[in-house]
């Protein structure tokens, strides 16, 4: 009997569901974790204020027929007197995300490799959206002998191309509108990727246009290979395009498998570069 696991930290969307749907059609029990982690917020982030929607996520689950919801406090998830911690190393642990939010990702490898423990799963569900999360996991999961399969499945955006995503919720309408100047950005790379430009400058640089045009502030935008996260300079499919920013006290991210992925908003690329103009 297979198991499957999406673990999430609740306000679920559609993002989720899509995880849940996934899982429900491959395995023949799912178990969904509703969970907050404390480990990997820094001290200055939004854990306080996080969204917790625990009784709509409840509902939501209950109608695509999840087996079981794990929804623990942080005590006993984190019992007094612990001493053991997951430190990544390399690429995927010294750079991006790594560096943005120190020790963000040791707090998702910790959380992660527990509820493995807990739930037994044969396969774990993430969204591709948070890239670095999925390389970690992934290869934490064959690391540690876990014999998990990590599946990482296809962004979720809404009908203006922005990555669905819990954070979303902090957006003014006018912070919504300029979010879309992420996907558009990713759009105007896809396009030129399409059109046969490889090097990392040419297909970055309408992504920043993009964000400094509508007054982001860009934390990175960045292409790597797809495995072990180091840059590119000429870039192949499948390599990604990684994008962080904030927009007021909101921080985003979003990302592109470039000749993989379908490109989001594509109609919002300017044309020339649909064209294979720079």
């Amino acid at each position: 009997m297979s198991v499957g696991l999406v673990p999430t930290m609740g306000a679920l969307h559609e993002g989720h569901l899509s995880l849940v749907r996934r899982a429900r059609a491959e395995c023949d029990r799912v178990v969904v974790s509703i969970f907050v982690n404390p480990t990997q917020f820094g001290p200055t982030e939004d854990y306080a204020t996080y969204p917790r929607t625990l009784d709509a996520d409840l509902s939501a689950l209950e109608q695509l027929g999840v087996d079981a919801a794990f929804s623990p406090s942080a005590e006993a998830m984190y019992p007094p007197g612990g001493i053991t911690s997951v430190h990544i190393q390399g690429t995927l642990g010294g750079s991006l995300e790594a560096v943005s939010r120190p020790g963000h990702l040791d707090g998702v490898a910790l959380v992660v490799t527990k509820l493995f423990v807990a739930a037994r799963p044969d396969r774990a569900y993430f969204g591709a959206k948070d890239a670095q999360q999925c390389a970690m996991v992934t290869r934490l999961a064959a690391d540690l002998d876990t014999g998990v399969a990590v599946i990482e499945c296809p962004t979720v955006r809404d009908s203006d191309g922005v990555a669905l995503s819990s954070r979303n919720a902090y957006l003014d309408a006018g912070q919504r509108a300029r979010a879309g100047a992420i996907p558009a950005g990713l759009a105007a790379a896809a396009c030129r990727f399409g059109a046969g430009q490889r090097a990392a400058l040419e297909l970055l640089s309408p992504v920043r246009a993009a964000l400094e045009t509508a007054g982001l502030d860009i934390d990175y935008v960045a292409l790597v290979e797809p495995d072990g996260f180091t840059d590119v300079e000429i870039a192949g499919p499948g390599c990604k395009i990684l994008v962080a920013a904030t927009i007021g006290s909101t921080r985003l991210i979003d990302t592109l498998r470039l000749g993989v992925d379908e490109a989001p908003l594509v109609c919002g690329a300017p044309q020339q570069e649909c064209n294979g103009s720079s």
